[in-house]
């Protein structure tokens, strides 16, 4: 007999990315972060100011104007660090290798991000929905041979994009 309403496991960990994102402190990227490797967790991040600095719930946001790939001005808070970015660093500062692994995330991960993730040598990427740039995202991710599965395609909006 069959699970009525059971999760498949790229939503259950989608689901858990949620609860993640419940910690986070910036109110316009409240994102969070899941890195899985054969089911299993191996570390979550969450949108944040580093370690011992104001965060913007504190502080206010440290807003930086931005021209984008197709040439428009985008207002981006940088006094965070992304929850992947978040994730990732958790890994390395415990000695929890990633390679092979499977990132969930809210949405596809910005240029940056995309970087760090080819880097740590994870493998696949499922998101919620999309970001508005993420066409550097999705070119990087297909010549480095990083899966990418999103969910939902639509673009995630939030205050000030």
């Amino acid at each position: 007999m069959a699970d009525i309403g059971r999760p498949d496991w790229d939503r259950y960990f989608l689901d858990l990315c949620e609860a993640v994102s419940k910690r986070a402190t910036c109110d316009r990227g409240r994102a969070g972060c899941v890195v899985v490797k054969d089911k299993r967790i191996m570390t979550t991040g969450y949108v944040g100011a580093p370690a011992g600095l104001p965060h913007c719930d504190e502080a206010g946001h440290d807003m930086r104007k931005v021209i984008t790939q197709d040439d428009k001005i985008s207002q981006h808070c940088v006094r965070t660090l992304h929850a992947e970015q978040n994730a990732i660093i958790q890994a390395a500062r415990f000695g929890i290798a990633l390679e092979g692994g499977t990132l969930y995330c809210k949405m596809t991960p910005c240029r940056t991000c995309a970087m760090m993730i080819i880097n740590a040598g994870i493998k696949r990427v499922v998101c919620e929905k999309r970001y508005h740039a993420d066409q550097d995202t999705i070119n990087m991710f297909t010549e480095a041979g990083v899966a990418l599965k999103v969910m939902n395609n639509t673009v995630e909006k939030y205050e000030g994009q």
